[in-house]
């Protein structure tokens, strides 16, 4: 089968595509024709051996896959082959077939295409713990999405806008403000241009409910000085490139809680919440929502379309397509 594969680590140019046998099923997993793979900001971490765990090359990056069951391995039950399906791993997705834990893969939600659906699982699944499982969203509250015009921002507005949260998106072009406004941003923050802090409290007054942050960087701290009291930060990445050191005193005085959210451990340790998490987005794509793919790529460009995200340059989600 053909693979994308991260012989050497290094940046995005350093995948290339091979030939190399297709996975066996085993007891327990899932093998799935895959269709297509999306990007996340992980796969680039992986690849730059950066990430919090470690992949040995060589290696097939790519976590979020959907496709059809290709067979099922003893013990699997409610699957069968041809269903439509989608999932995540921790590498291996950017490939004609994955080999996956049963627990890892779902049926595709009704209305989504398999592009759609690579493109759903991880991101969405990400917004709706950062908002409501650990940020403890409610109706009316106003959260500040940083990245907001990226996979996990585009998400993450998507789905606080039909909780019916008031939302703020902070991005670095007007143009990426565009993307949000239209997911149903209520106000937006060039923050390549303007005062993240002061722009916060200008629009929400006493301050933010909630901050959603898959950036980190130097915009970590100003969006947590404009938190009201009481209110709360969830750390879900770092794409700004640098770790942020928060001054704990900002915590303490305002009565902020901070949670971090890695979705691979999440799903891992609070099987029910994520069983809760995919039922609610299961009925949020019943009403109309859908992923914001911004670009498809095939196999064959996947460290063009890989480069394209290292460089931050896509609004929403980019996918690989693997078999059409």
């Amino acid at each position: 089968m053909r693979a994308a594969r991260c012989e050497q680590y290094g940046g995005p140019e350093n995948v290339v595509v091979r030939d190399i046998p297709s996975p066996g099923v085993t007891p327990g997993h899932v093998l799935v024709d895959v269709a297509a793979a999306a990007v996340n900001y992980p796969d680039l971490l992986l690849i730059a051996n950066r990430y919090q765990v470690s992949a040995a090359p060589p290696f097939t990056p790519g976590s979020e896959f959907a496709g059809r069951v290709a067979a099922v391995g003893e013990g699997v039950t409610g699957l069968s082959p041809g269903d439509p399906v989608y999932g995540s791993v921790f590498t291996g997705a950017m490939a004609e077939q994955v080999l996956a834990p049963a627990r890892a893969v779902a049926p595709v939600p009704p209305g989504l295409s398999l592009t759609e659906a690579a493109a759903f699982r991880v991101t969405y699944l990400t917004a709706y713990h950062a908002l409501v499982t650990a940020g403890d969203l409610r109706p009316g509250q106003w959260v500040v999405v940083l990245g907001a015009a990226g996979g996990v921002g585009t998400a993450t507005v998507d789905v606080a806008a039909r909780l019916g949260a008031r939302v703020i998106a902070a991005a670095s072009s007007p143009e990426r403000l565009k993307v949000c406004a239209a997911l149903g941003a209520e106000a937006g923050i060039d923050y390549a241009r303007e005062d993240l802090k002061q722009r916060i409290r200008e629009i929400a007054g006493d301050g933010a409910d909630l901050v959603v942050d898959p950036v980190g960087d130097r915009w970590a701290e100003p969006a947590l000085r404009a938190i009201r009291w009481g209110g709360r930060f969830v750390s879900v990445g770092y794409a700004g490139g640098d770790i942020p050191r928060i001054p704990l005193n900002i915590v303490l005085l305002k009565n902020i809680t901070v949670r971090g959210l890695e979705l691979r451990t999440w799903t891992e340790r609070l099987p029910q919440e994520t069983a809760r998490a995919r039922q609610a987005l299961t009925e949020l794509v019943a009403g109309g929502m859908r992923p914001a793919v911004s670009e498809v790529h095939d196999l064959a460009d996947v460290a063009a379309a890989l480069r394209r995200v290292a460089d931050r340059l896509p609004t929403g989600k980019v996918v690989i397509r693997v078999k059409p």
